[in-house]
């Protein structure tokens, strides 16, 4: 492993437990639900939602310095665009924000997609290395 892929893997554990905090860190007694500081935050009309919405921003910023594709910071932003529309409800907007989360719906597209760019680098690598090896020229 590179020293770029422990750099990335430690991003996005960084960014996995961020997600974790924002969206599912405490379970409802008694169910199997998870809130997080997001919903919580919502709680607190314009200031929390003002607050998760800079966490998701920085989650957003996150994905695009790890090389992200604009078609996927596009999705990203249109998920976190949902999620504060929505959240600045009064009440109805409380309860989406608690199931919607979003954090965890990004840092989860993001891992996909690094773990397929990953896949195909090394098929690339593999497909290389076996046109070059002696045994087969």
């Amino acid at each position: 492993m590179s020293i770029v892929d422990l750099d990335t893997d430690a991003r996005l554990h960084r960014l996995d437990t961020l997600a974790h905090w924002m969206d599912d860190r405490f379970r409802v007694p008694g169910t199997s639900f998870h809130v997080g500081l997001d919903g919580l935050l919502g709680l607190a009309p314009v200031l929390g939602d003002l607050i998760g919405l800079g966490v998701s921003l920085h989650i957003l910023a996150s994905a695009r310095r790890l090389g992200a594709p604009a078609s996927l910071l596009r999705r990203m932003g249109a998920t976190i665009a949902l999620d504060t529309l929505v959240g600045c409800l009064p009440l109805g907007g409380d309860l989406f924000d608690f199931a919607y989360k979003a954090n965890r719906r990004n840092v989860t597209l993001l891992k996909r997609h690094l773990e397929q760019e990953m896949r195909r680098d090394r098929i690339a690598i593999s497909g290389l290395s076996m046109r070059k090896s002696p045994a087969l020229g």
